[in-house]
């Protein structure tokens, strides 16, 4: 497969506003959209009663290109550049952590790449220029 890249929106608490704005300016139809109450619960990661009809990822199709969004998590509000982040997938799990690696040599990792619920292999990484990359393994998890 080839690489697939989508600008990621993350916003500060507004993402729905923002997905409906997008909708009528562009055009677009939700491909997917996911609230933080409606994910599996995480006893090491409590959900804030105030986050769960807040947006965990939702996915865009612009005239067939694919936009995405989410909500900051409290406490972790969106910072200066870090709003916008590119979201690499690919379905080679070998492949996304060849590349994870890659952008975090001289960079900072925001979250090791690892099996997440809804990816075989997932993490965040801002590279040495600042530029946060989101990589996503497409494929069935069989996180616990």
């Amino acid at each position: 497969m080839a690489i697939e890249l989508a600008p990621y929106l993350t916003m500060d608490g507004n993402a729905r506003e923002a997905i409906t704005f997008y909708q009528q300016a562009l055009g677009a139809e939700i491909l997917f959209l996911q609230t933080f109450g409606e994910m599996p619960d995480n006893p090491d990661f409590p959900l804030p009663v105030e986050m769960k009809d807040k947006i965990s990822h939702a996915a865009l199709n612009v005239d067939g290109a694919e936009m995405m969004f989410s909500d900051a998590f409290p406490g972790n509000p969106p910072k200066l550049g870090g709003m916008l982040s590119v979201c690499l997938t690919t379905d080679e799990e070998s492949k996304a952590k060849r590349i994870f690696d890659a952008l975090a040599e001289g960079g900072q990792i925001e979250m090791p790449f690892q099996k997440t619920f809804f990816s075989p292999g997932y993490g965040m990484v801002t590279d040495k220029f600042g530029i946060m990359f989101q990589i996503f393994t497409k494929g069935a998890s069989e996180y616990k």
